[in-house]
């Protein structure tokens, strides 16, 4: 028999920036006894999380990229037929909210809602609103940001808006119960270098290079991890492999919570996943932003952490060989800075988020 418990929708794009914190919402709103369906694009089916293929439902999306009007005029249809197959779905499964995690897929079933009568919230885990989430704002019942501040220039949303901090995956909440510890000054000196999901070229460009400009003295001391995409991976364990250095390389890690908790020093993007996953476990990095973003999120995101003096942000036109050398050879050297840096990060961090986020939910559905 079929549970009457309340029906709470989540939509979400089809990447783990979207999908985790989803994932973690709700399963703290199973803990609470409600039902949780996740609504996505047809990326998110290999998606092997909480969500079985029995929980999710795919609805047509496209995302407007660009101003070739074919383009725009094949992403308005398609958002436009996923909109009405999302309303079908509202009618369907009766649920008591929907609440968005940001990206183009959200769309349609946030505007469904809007067009049943349906409360609707949205979550977006950046310093700047997604264009998604931007549009969305002014139709949602209430707003959820990870970070305080981000609608600080709109009094009418801010007035609307409650900051829950990121939910975290049980992997990320794991990782953060262990302590930092930083390096002993002669001993192993370990560093985690990652790129996002699909990895960053720029990272197996300049990273190698930053690694031949160090003291000899501290490649025996090196432990490194780098995330490496295939076709650059001959080149940089070339790198690697010359200088003796002790490095695991691979596509992708799929415990990346664990190595980050493991790790002295993180060298990455700073997707918004990332700066919050580095926040509450409170570990130190050097975060080099993703340019030519329209919103320059990537870069808000960073400065939350360096702002609190809880990283480091380079540009990535100024993330060159000397600079990295020149800032990692700083950070080995004094391990009480690193620690420091690990404590300010977590300082940031909110463990709790899934919990807020859940009241709020719960709040706004009137359950």
């Amino acid at each position: 028999m079929e549970s009457t418990a309340p029906l709470i929708l989540l939509a979400a794009g089809g990447t783990g920036g979207h999908l985790f914190p989803a994932e973690a919402l709700g399963g703290e709103l199973i803990e609470r006894g409600l039902r949780v369906r996740l609504v996505t694009d047809d990326r998110a089916l290999k998606y092997s999380g909480l969500f079985s293929r029995e929980m999710i439902d795919v609805v047509a999306s496209e995302t407007a990229r660009g101003r070739n009007p074919l383009q725009l005029a094949h992403a308005v249809v398609t958002l436009s037929t996923g909109t009405l197959s999302a309303f079908r779905l509202m009618r369907r499964r009766k649920p008591a909210a929907v609440v968005g995690f940001g990206g183009y897929p959200t769309l349609p079933p946030l505007i469904a809602a809007r067009l049943a009568g349906i409360p609707s919230i949205i979550h977006d885990a950046n310093a700047v609103l997604g264009r998604a989430n931007r549009f969305l704002a002014r139709h949602v019942s209430a707003i959820a940001t990870s970070l305080p501040g981000v609608l600080d220039r709109d009094p009418a949303l801010s007035a609307r808006a409650t900051t829950v901090g990121t939910p975290m995956r049980p992997a990320i909440l794991n990782a953060a119960a262990t302590t930092y510890a930083a390096p002993e000054t002669n001993g192993p000196f370990r560093l985690l270098v990652v790129g996002g999901s699909q990895g960053a070229r720029v990272m197996s460009d300049i990273v190698p290079g930053a690694i031949e400009r160090l003291d000899p003295a501290l490649w025996g001391r090196l432990i490194l991890t780098q995330q490496v995409r295939e076709e650059d991976m001959v080149r940089v364990r070339a790198v690697y492999d010359r200088l003796k250095i002790q490095a695991e390389l691979a596509p992708f890690f799929t415990d990346l919570p664990a190595r980050l908790a493991s790790n002295h020093l993180v060298v990455s993007r700073s997707g918004a996943g990332t700066v919050a996953e580095l926040a509450a476990i409170g570990r130190p990095s050097i975060l080099v932003p993703l340019p030519g973003s329209i919103d320059q999120d990537q870069f808000a995101n960073a400065g939350v952490l360096s702002q609190a003096n809880g990283a480091i942000r380079i540009a990535q036109v100024e993330f060159t060989t000397d600079r990295l050398a020149a800032e990692i050879s700083a950070l080995a050297a004094e391990p009480q800075r690193l620690a420091a840096i690990a404590a300010a990060a977590r300082s940031v961090g909110r463990l709790d988020a899934a919990e807020r986020l859940a009241d709020l939910v719960v709040k706004t559905a009137g359950i």
